[in-house]
């Protein structure tokens, strides 16, 4: 076996790993896409109620479309990061890097782990927004790709980052990770354009690829020109990011093991 086949054989490990939990306990497969119909059914209900007292202004394919791509960068996010906490609920942290397994290949399995996740969910809320709100996602077809590989970089890096405070700070700060969706929606324009922002918060939502994704989503539902050179700009942004939390995530990794803290992983905050 060269070396290669035997990392990504390593990394393949952890998705099946994941794979096994799912089927030992169904509870787990509905998460991957129970909360995201509801998400679509109450967007997709709010979306026609304002067709029908708004003109001129189609909210059920800008609204809702915008909520199915931030729903699915979300769901990566969360990918990346459950799995980690599966090892870290379970105890199993410690165990999983005492093998050979190297921090490049751990990050490369909750990557696949998140796509998986990730793509099912992302399945559920299309399906559903097409046929119950006929919300035109066929009708751009190859195009929706690279706003959803912006998405999901973006997203890889956030779980990543979240991880890595995790693991810095132990579990007890898991609970900087949930908001971080919340904290960043303002700014990224999901629901709005960036113009409507006040001054001091344009140059925060011009650093985060996302507000690319949405500003192109606008553009084209209301008929205006798609430049592809911004979402080229959002992609080399979200690159940025996913390289700078596998950074971060290396280095407070290699911290945890000169000091011995992840020898003393627990419930506590890590200090």
């Amino acid at each position: 076996m060269n070396t290669a086949t035997l990392h990504l054989s390593r990394s393949l490990a952890l998705v099946e790993r994941q794979l096994y939990l799912m089927k030992g306990s169904p509870a787990r497969v509905v998460p991957l896409f129970g909360f995201v119909v509801i998400d679509i059914v109450l967007w997709g209900f709010i979306t026609r109620y304002l067709g029908t007292v708004a003109t001129g202004m189609n909210f059920v394919t800008s609204l809702l479309g915008a909520v199915v791509l931030w729903d699915f960068c979300v769901r990566v996010l969360h990918g990346v990061t459950m799995a980690f906490f599966e090892d870290v609920w379970s105890r199993n942290f410690l165990n999983i890097f005492a093998s050979p397994l190297s921090v490049g290949e751990y990050l490369v399995g909750q990557v696949v782990s998140s796509l998986f996740t990730s793509t099912v969910g992302l399945i559920a809320m299309v399906l559903l927004a097409t046929f119950a709100f006929g919300v035109p996602f066929a009708a751009y077809g190859v195009m929706v790709i690279p706003f959803l590989l912006v998405l999901f970089l973006f997203g890889i890096a956030m779980g990543i980052l979240g991880a890595s405070c995790v693991l810095r700070w132990g579990p007890a700060a898991e609970w900087w990770v949930w908001p971080i969706p919340a904290v960043i929606a303002p700014f990224a324009g999901v629901f709005y354009p960036v113009a409507t922002l006040p001054g001091w918060m344009h140059p925060i939502a011009r650093i985060l690829p996302p507000s690319y994704v949405f500003e192109a989503l606008r553009a084209i539902v209301t008929g205006g020109s798609f430049r592809a050179g911004t979402l080229l700009l959002g992609a080399a942004l979200a690159l940025v990011y996913v390289v700078a939390a596998s950074w971060i995530f290396t280095r407070v990794h290699r911290h945890a093991v000169r000091t011995g803290l992840i020898a003393r992983y627990s419930a506590e905050t890590i200090t």
